[in-house]
């Protein structure tokens, strides 16, 4: 505990030395230069500056805003970018300084691993330890227990106090008497219970918290309203819970996961649907005369109605916007089953994803009639509707696609969405999308 202080300037020293090791054994004669060398330290100092990189949590694991790296990355390959622009220096091949870049990133990644890693392991023999008390009782204990007991995350819980007596080896005793243990005992946080104490008790323990120099957290009385997603908001001084603040919500993200989309569907409609189309046209017409592709209106974020685009794979008939394709359907032409076994009917949609109504990844749109009719028999579904649907999901990989036989199917469905709409990173997509292709090529039991 009294090292801790140490990490972050440790850190930084050891990735400096990195930052200057790999751009003096590269580039010897541009970076021993005076100006350089304050140029390129002063660069990826201010770019951690910048996103607020350096300060970590006790609870920050090695994915834990594993976003922060790579913004630092690429903040700083720009300025490095910019000094041969500055400094009217020649730059030369793009692939030298790619793999300049490539080996300064690989070095940072390392030592990241390393550090996560030396970190957990000095943590589970004692090292960088906080003692911890917990006081009151209710069932948020157990969970708050649940962190506690992480070895890596260094916490060395004591006990807890209640008014409640319990033959627990954790139990402490009653509230009354904390302070007493408190003063005895070296404790560096206290964690309390805010609805198991009175007003004045809060009060006292704030105030002998901050008189201690011990760290005091209050567990608000929640009535179990919390969800993964919440954050707490100041206004003024008075603590106001969003009980649903999304990854997404944020401008770094929306411009992100954009971005990608952007590439990712040029990609595949220059890459793919420009002679994927004209084939499947022809042999369409060797199958009916129905037209290539198919529209329907489905909604979106927000619940916004948009048409997504699909190879046409079924016979058009008057049920087509309200009857969901089941197994065996005799709606569906030969080569629909082919288009639809392989899920190459739904390439269409990256054209939705080009206009912004979808998105490659995310909770698949349904009919506007099912969405009507699961938003009061589902619990939560609208929040799904908080983001652009995808071409494909985190339910999708899951196995929960296509028709809807049970109750549960909708209800994992809608489950695995929210878990995407609240967890969502670029990784978690890239995931999504090699385990899509994959399945694509396996072969799924529910695509037909």
């Amino acid at each position: 505990m009294k090292r801790s202080q140490l990490i972050v300037p440790i850190s930084i020293l050891i990735h400096l030395i990195l930052v200057n090791g790999v751009l003096a054994w590269f580039i010897p004669e541009v970076y021993f230069n005076s100006n350089s060398i304050l140029f390129f330290n002063a660069t990826w100092l201010l770019s951690a500056y910048a996103i607020d990189y350096y300060p970590t949590s006790r609870k920050e694991r090695f994915f834990t805003n594993f976003h922060k790296p790579i913004q630092l990355y690429l903040l700083f390959a720009l300025g490095y970018f910019a000094w041969f622009s500055l400094s009217n220096t020649p730059l030369g091949t793009i692939g030298f300084h790619s793999n300049l870049l490539l080996g300064l990133f690989a070095s940072l990644l390392g030592y990241r691993v390393l550090f996560y890693y030396a970190r957990g392991k000095y943590r589970e023999v004692g090292g960088n330890a906080v003692n911890v008390v917990v006081i009151g009782r209710d069932r948020n204990l157990k969970k708050i227990r649940n962190v506690f007991d992480e070895p890596d995350l260094g916490y060395r819980y004591l006990g807890y106090f209640d008014n409640s007596h319990s033959k627990s080896p954790t139990y402490l005793g009653k509230v009354e008497e904390a302070f007493t243990y408190l003063k005895q005992k070296e404790v560096h946080q206290v964690f309390c219970i805010a609805s198991r104490l009175s007003q004045a008790q809060l009060f006292n323990l704030m105030a002998y918290a901050d008189n201690n120099l011990i760290k005091l957290k209050i567990v608000p009385d929640n009535k179990e309203i919390f969800t993964r997603a919440m954050t707490i908001e100041l206004y003024d001084n008075v603590p106001v819970l969003n009980l649903r603040e999304l990854p997404l919500e944020t401008q770094y993200a929306k411009v992100l996961k954009r971005g990608f989309d952007i590439f990712f569907a040029l990609l595949v409609i220059i890459g793919i649907l420009s002679w994927l189309s004209p084939l499947i046209f022809i042999l369409q017409r060797m199958d009916s005369n129905e037209p290539l592709f198919f529209k329907q209106k489905r909604h979106g974020v927000n619940r916004k109605v948009f048409w997504c685009y699909k190879f046409r794979s079924m016979t058009t008939t008057a049920d087509a916007d309200t009857k969901m394709m089941t197994k065996n359907d005799k709606r569906v032409t030969k080569l629909g089953r082919i288009l639809r076994r392989t899920s190459i009917d739904e390439l269409p949609q990256f054209f939705n994803v080009l206009l912004g109504d979808m998105s490659v990844v995310g909770p698949r749109p349904h009919m506007e009639l099912h969405t009507e009719k699961y938003q009061t028999s589902v619990d939560k579904y609208l929040v799904r509707h908080f983001v652009k649907p995808g071409i494909t999901g985190l339910a999708q990989i899951k196995g929960y696609r296509g028709e809807i036989v049970e109750q549960s199917d909708i209800v994992n469905r809608t489950r695995l969405d929210i878990f995407y709409v609240e967890k969502w990173s670029l990784w978690l997509d890239v995931k999504i999308i090699i385990k899509t292709v994959l399945n694509a090529v396996q072969g799924e039991e529910k695509a037909y």
